[in-house]
């Protein structure tokens, strides 16, 4: 059986090390990357755990690897980590899925209870598309309006497109979308269009 691992991705050597001590220090399996390119190269979606990133790197930025997972359906959890108060950068980094974004210097405890929050989401969300209620009860239980919606959202649309695709408001979408994703169990649109992806291939 894997162990949950916290990857941790940061072009800071004394940050890397800080971190994964941290981390260790409370039991928890790290695995260090200098690189987002490092990460990439290693990266097997079946291994559980989560990832805390940081956001300003050389090369690829932690922003620009979290849309690449994102783009091939990954959906490991990202604890982001930033030395600058980039306040449009968090909130993008938040909806396109992130757990938490932390500033440095961060408080240790404050870290921790981030990373054990995406833990306890990827253990979730495994738990959701490997057992208990299949995908198959899952998607039965949404109405036909939260289906059309979906079908929608899998291709990619916002929600001011799927508004005007399907002639309703845009509140009236983002409800639908947060309904689905309650009855999916998913935290992102990254997580449902990999559902979907799942469903079309059953």
């Amino acid at each position: 059986m894997l162990v949950p691992t916290v990857f941790i991705v940061d072009d800071d050597e004394a940050v890397l090390d800080s971190i994964a001590e941290l981390v260790k220090s409370v039991g928890l399996q790290a695995a260090t990357f200098h690189s987002a390119q490092e990460f990439r190269d290693s990266f097997n979606p079946e291994q559980p755990g989560c990832l805390v990133l940081d956001v300003r790197m050389a090369h690829t930025s932690g922003p620009a690897l979290q849309d690449e997972l994102n783009a091939i359906g990954a959906r490991i959890p990202i604890v982001f980590i930033s030395g600058h108060a980039d306040i449009t950068v968090a909130i993008k980094t938040i909806k396109a899925g992130a757990v938490d974004f932390v500033q440095k210097p961060y408080r240790e405890q404050q870290l921790l209870d981030s990373i054990n929050e995406a833990l306890r989401r990827d253990a979730e969300a495994r738990r959701a598309s490997n057992g208990g209620e299949g995908l198959a009860e899952r998607l039965a239980k949404l109405t036909e309006r939260e289906r059309d919606v979906l079908e929608q959202v899998a291709k990619g649309l916002s929600s001011k497109a799927v508004a005007k695709a399907l002639d309703i408001s845009y509140r009236t979408v983002e409800l639908h979308r947060s309904h689905i994703m309650e009855k999916l169990r998913v935290h992102s649109v990254a997580e449902l269009i990999r559902l979907v992806m799942e469903a079309r291939k059953a």
